[in-house]
């Protein structure tokens, strides 16, 4: 799945995705795009998602994710 769906299947505006992220709404936007973002931003998503999804993900499992390691 991709970010995009991940989100969509928790709820989320892209507004919750950067709070619960704790990051601010322009740094969510650039990795739902698959713009490239660091690993410190990637883990900080999946660790949001991985809150409130009934099985945990990993980054390397978010379809399109510009990871920059």
């Amino acid at each position: 799945m991709t970010l995009e769906e991940y989100r969509r299947s928790v709820g989320w505006s892209i507004s919750d995705l950067a709070r619960q992220s704790d990051l601010d709404f322009n740094t969510a936007k650039k990795a739902l795009k698959g713009e490239p973002i660091s690993a410190r931003t990637a883990q900080k998503i999946v660790g949001a998602l991985n809150r409130v999804l009934p099985q945990s993900i990993l980054v390397s499992q978010i379809e399109g994710l510009n990871v920059i390691y």
